[in-house]
């Protein structure tokens, strides 16, 4: 009874040892950016985060909240990132039940005989018939190496669900975007319909002066030539227009409603506007970008990951046992007295192992620098690209305008020069230079307000903003 105490009282003292770690201190790494984004201003700092803005309140347009629903519920990209997160919960799981012992139902039956040839001349054969409770190879934790993998994996868990966030964020802007480009499309589509209409018409009134003297060859082959490159112009557009549908629905992962496509002329300014977001310090980024939050939890995962390297080092201590009943007979399994119990632990020491152990350790390290390495650059990646929109929330205002009063200038130069040539005081050409002026610049000025919205959304989704649901 004594020696069963005493047992008892040792399993007992290593189970309180457990849970010692060998996992190093963790550090945040100092973030290699500087203080403030350039291009911010004073507004920028103090306000509510933009990763705290639900994308439901910086979208408002109608027809982009429908999309950006039935991108989340149907995009694949989005359901395996989920799938994803519940793999990672489930080897967490894996890996936590390593600290509990593992309890099993066991049942044995064995027959032999000393002499295999007695045995088929009816010899003495000898009968054992056991049932009972096991624990196999149960790891004492005493060095916390098992602890160790948990966290590592519980790091990873989390590093998964961050990436999900992740994914949902840029989905949520490359929904937005796609939108926005189809409606430039069809916005471009219209402009040149009617610039090819217009160069048509100009074309036939070209050959009728050619056919009457009026007008030299030369002018009418230039007329010929703007006419089938504003045609040509068209077929492209309307090829990219439906690549880009075909690009948005597969964003969705179901076809794009019609309804949330119309508009045509002025259609990039009739979307409800967003509203400004500020862009906060650089080290806002570190909580509220998911891409680095993840990347953080990958820094901690390798950082677990040493500490059960370096518990390779030391002594482990595994419990084999078992309680039930064992007999020669399988009918008298359960008699009175056939009561047994099996305790057998064992204890592994490394003494040679060829470096194997420090090995795995010195891996575990730079495996941990590596993380290191790749949670800066991702910090770095997203300095440079809020920096990036806030240049263009700086300039893109200004350019959009000087270009739509170039287009402005453009289409009074045009009915100028439309009006001289009919009375005969300007020629062909200098009319035709000012219809394809006037071309160019209405293009510019539709394909830079569309860079104007994508730059709202690149800078709302650099700033982490896309994850957040409004309940």
């Amino acid at each position: 009874m004594t020696k069963k105490i005493s047992l008892l009282s040792a399993v007992a003292a290593a189970a309180l040892l457990a849970g010692c770690s060998l996992i190093p201190e963790y550090g945040r790494p100092a973030a290699p950016v500087a203080g403030q984004f350039s291009g911010a201003t004073s507004q920028d700092a103090g306000q509510t985060p933009s990763a705290a803005i639900p994308w439901q309140d910086f979208f408002k347009d109608p027809r982009l909240v429908r999309l950006v629903d039935i991108a989340l519920a149907n995009n694949r990209d989005m359901r395996v990132a989920a799938l994803n997160v519940e793999k990672a919960g489930a080897q967490f799981r894996i890996q936590r039940a390593g600290l509990f012992p593992e309890v099993d139902a066991q049942a044995a039956g064995s027959r032999s005989s000393p002499n295999p040839y007695q045995a088929l001349g009816g010899g003495s054969v000898a009968s054992n018939y056991t049932v009972g409770l096991g624990v196999t190879a149960w790891e004492l934790d005493l060095f916390g190496r098992i602890s160790s993998l948990k966290e590592a994996a519980l790091a990873q868990y989390l590093a998964t669900d961050a990436s999900r966030q992740a994914v949902q964020v840029s989905l949520v802007s490359a929904v937005a975007t796609g939108w926005m480009t189809v409606l430039a499309d069809n916005e471009l589509l219209e402009l040149t319909r009617e610039t090819l209409r217009t160069r048509e018409e100009g074309l036939r009134l070209f050959q009728l002066r050619f056919d009457n003297g009026v007008i030299s060859e030369i002018d009418l082959r230039q007329a010929e030539s703007l006419a089938e490159g504003a045609r040509a112009t068209y077929a492209q557009q309307q090829r990219q227009r439906s690549q880009d549908e075909n690009a948005l629905a597969l964003l969705l992962g179901a076809p794009v409603p019609p309804e949330s496509l119309t508009g045509s002329a002025g259609a990039l300014d009739q979307i409800t506007p967003m509203p400004d977001v500020p862009a906060g310090l650089p080290s806002d980024l570190l909580t509220e970008r998911p891409d680095i939050r993840a990347a953080e939890q990958q820094l901690l995962s390798a950082n677990a990951d040493i500490g059960a390297a370096r518990a390779a080092f030391f002594p482990r201590i595994t419990l084999t046992g078992a309680i039930g009943t064992a007999s020669p007979e399988l009918s008298g399994l359960f008699d009175s007295g056939t009561k047994a119990w099996s305790f057998a632990p064992q204890v592994t020491l490394p003494i040679f192992d060829a470096g194997r152990n420090q090995a795995n350790l010195d891996v575990a390290k730079t495996q941990r620098d590596i993380a290191v390495a790749q949670y800066e650059q991702s910090i770095q990646s997203a300095f440079r690209e809020v920096s990036d929109a806030l240049a263009g929330r700086a300039t893109l205002g200004e350019q959009l305008r000087a270009l739509r009063a170039q287009a402005t200038a453009e289409q009074v130069r045009f009915n100028l020069s439309a009006l001289r040539y009919r009375n005969g005081i300007s020629s062909a050409l200098d009319l035709q230079d000012a219809q394809r002026s006037l071309f160019t610049a209405q293009l510019a000025a539709v394909q830079t307000r569309l860079l104007q919205l994508q730059n709202q959304v690149v800078l709302y989704k650099s700033l982490g903003g896309g994850w957040a649901t409004r309940q």
